[in-house]
């Protein structure tokens, strides 16, 4: 067990994002995703490491675009289809956030590995 360097946030989606995603394409009725589909494929997100809520609040409102484009593109590609505006109120609208003082690493045969986001990384692991 390893203890990381790192807080973490964990982005969870809200009703409002699993509308968008299932106004995206018709569906039959009864086939739309429920709100507790689309939370099994949160996503955790590493930060550097804060214990104050003013420095977390203040992380966080700046990055919020790059988190909120992340979560949409992992459901749909072409931006054309995405809400707009992409602001602040539609980041609270659509995704909760939860922070996590620690990040705890529980795998000890497996060393971490880092590697930039790329955007055919995240359609190719949501299409798996």
């Amino acid at each position: 067990m390893k203890l990381l360097n790192r807080s973490a946030l964990s982005v969870r989606p809200t009703r409002h994002f699993v509308d968008w995603i299932n106004a995206l394409e018709p569906t039959m009725e009864g086939d739309d995703l429920t709100l507790a589909d689309v939370e099994r494929e949160s996503t955790v997100y590493l930060i550097p490491e804060m214990d104050a809520p003013e420095a977390l609040a203040a992380f966080v409102r700046e990055r919020y675009l790059e988190i909120l484009k992340t979560e949409l593109r992992a459901w749909e590609e072409d931006e054309r289809q995405w809400p707009e505006p992409l602001d602040w109120a539609l980041f609270q609208r659509f995704l909760q956030v939860e922070h996590s003082y620690l990040a705890i690493d529980l795998d000890d045969e497996t060393a971490l590995e880092i590697s930039e986001v790329d955007d055919a990384l995240l359609l190719e692991t949501d299409q798996d």
